[in-house]
């Protein structure tokens, strides 16, 4: 059909390079360990892919919350350290 309509794509590579990061990542959950060590590799992919959501360094992000963690400032705020509210300082 692509033959007839110029602006189809002849293979869909674009999508399987996209989704290649999702089904590595399934096949490495069934060895987590423990039901607890997979939801916790779940929470850090889910915070990660926010990050690249929202154009921020995930070292960077990582690094700044951690170090704002137990800081009174912070105490009962930390929706404001999650990768779509957290503000580079500096």
């Amino acid at each position: 059909m692509y033959l007839y309509h110029g602006h189809l794509q002849i293979d869909n590579n674009w999508v399987e390079n996209t989704i290649r990061p999702i089904a590595i990542g399934r096949k490495n959950y069934l060895f987590a360990g423990s039901h607890a060590a997979a939801q916790n590799a779940a929470m850090l992919y889910s915070f990660l892919g926010s990050c690249q959501r929202n154009n921020l360094n995930p070292h960077e992000w990582l690094s700044d919350v951690l170090a704002k963690l137990n800081s009174p400032d912070y105490e009962g705020r930390f929706s404001d350290l999650l990768p779509n509210r957290w503000k580079k300082q500096g």
